[in-house]
């Protein structure tokens, strides 16, 4: 939430990958004053997704292998529910896609949250290459291998058998002038040798 009062101090620490172990797996109860490394601080209320979704699977993956059902914290129904819920909880953390944490329009977080960056090296702060403050920043993170998979993941297609008619061009498509609305839907586009691959194994 973007008026938590150590907002500022957790921003430029980050957190760490065993802190949101902690929260999410073990549920065991912290306060943002131990996250943002000071002494006060209210407790923090862990927020999940109670619908079955691939954010929720890929979030546990994240924390060690781990399933949906083992996620700890409220929870809250769809993309859009969590952002709220975090939204209207000055005490609330979540974790969510790209296009419900970042307004389309700017790239930066949606109004009234705040994403709070991964310490990956343990550091106690926020290198520049770890900074995913705004959309642009948090795509090149991904892009870089900086920014670990998960919580980012590949998706695919996939077909029984070969494939052909339609479902060839539709691939095609995606690959070649449908790769210009990736970003706008929230997604992170291939790169050129990832795409020529992908080509080659349609056919001519």
């Amino acid at each position: 939430n973007a008026e938590n009062p150590l907002a500022a101090d957790i921003l430029k620490r980050g957190v760490t990958k065993q802190a949101l172990v902690d929260l999410w797996i073990g549920g065991q109860p912290s306060t943002w004053g131990r996250t943002a490394d000071r002494r006060a601080g209210d407790a923090v209320r862990v927020y999940t997704r109670s619908d079955a979704c691939g954010a929720a699977e890929t979030w546990a993956a994240y924390l060690g292998n781990r399933k949906q059902e083992d996620l700890k914290g409220v929870a809250v129904y769809g993309d859009p529910g969590l952002t709220e819920a975090v939204r209207k909880d000055v005490r609330g953390i979540g974790y969510n896609n790209l296009n419900y944490a970042f307004a389309a329009r700017t790239g930066m977080p949606v109004d009234g949250i705040s994403v709070i960056s991964i310490d990956i090296n343990g550091n106690g702060r926020i290198d520049p290459e770890e900074d995913i403050g705004s959309k642009r920043k948090a795509i090149g993170a991904i892009r870089s291998g900086v920014y670990p998979s998960p919580p980012a993941r590949n998706l695919y297609l996939v077909v029984k058998g070969s494939f052909g008619g339609p479902a060839r061009e539709f691939i095609r498509w995606i690959l070649t002038d449908g790769q210009q609305f990736v970003d706008e839907a929230g997604y992170i586009g291939l790169a050129e040798q990832q795409i020529r691959d992908a080509l080659s194994r349609t056919g001519p």
